[in-house]
């Protein structure tokens, strides 16, 4: 949460800085453009033919994540609970390379992902989610057969969407002090990370051992 307000700080002072408009037109914008393009950096692009790499150094990189963000270890003991022969772990994120690595170092979790599909802020045209080339590109590079193949967590209402759209298994991930949605973005909607144990057993070490430990129903 901390990071998130941060985050739109950072943001609100680029847009006034930037684009010479008042604090409450910032946030007005920035909102709309996180509303229409699903990142504030999208519509400054489109419209205002901003530097994306100058946006990322003067907000996602000049974030102080070190004093917000520490290692995290049920959020590891839950990604090594992964069985990965069954399913590929792979981080795909809005954010730019520099960021995401920073962010899952700090966590302690760099190791446990088999890759990344991130937005290049480095190529033109500027493609991040919810745009389909986007979610073609982590396929891509994440080796998906199919896109049903693919199992999809995400905090962005819109990007559930479009990955729901695309035959993607789709989880929504609200905070906790968030008020549900008028309509899910997707089939499934969860409140933490852990509850995927028990959405996807299959994909879990621990819940297949539990399974293999139940005792057998006998059969008439």
């Amino acid at each position: 949460k901390k990071v998130h307000d941060l985050m739109s700080v950072l943001i609100n002072r680029y847009f006034e800085t930037h684009l010479s408009l008042s604090a409450a037109d910032a946030d007005m914008l920035h909102m709309k453009y996180y509303k229409d393009y699903g990142l504030a950096i999208s519509g400054l692009v489109m419209h205002h033919k901003v530097d994306p790499l100058e946006y990322n150094r003067e907000v996602d990189d000049a974030l102080p994540l070190d004093g917000l963000i520490t290692p995290n270890p049920e959020l590891r003991k839950l990604l090594e609970d992964i069985d990965t022969s069954k399913v590929k772990p792979w981080l795909f994120t809005n954010a730019y390379i520099t960021h995401a690595q920073r962010v899952v170092k700090l966590l302690g979790i760099e190791d446990l992902f088999e890759g990344i599909t991130f937005c290049d802020y480095s190529r033109m045209p500027f493609i991040c989610k919810p745009y389909p080339e986007m979610y073609d590109k982590a396929e891509r590079e994440a080796g998906a057969q199919s896109s049903k193949d693919c199992y999809f967590v995400d905090d962005s209402y819109l990007n559930c969407v479009h990955a729901q759209a695309r035959g993607w298994t789709t989880a929504h991930l609200l905070e906790h002090d968030m008020p549900e949605p008028p309509e899910r973005a997707s089939k499934y909607q969860i409140r933490d990370l852990a509850s995927l144990q028990s959405l996807f057993p299959q994909f879990f070490k621990s819940t297949l051992a539990d399974r293999a430990s139940e005792p057998r129903s006998s059969q008439l």
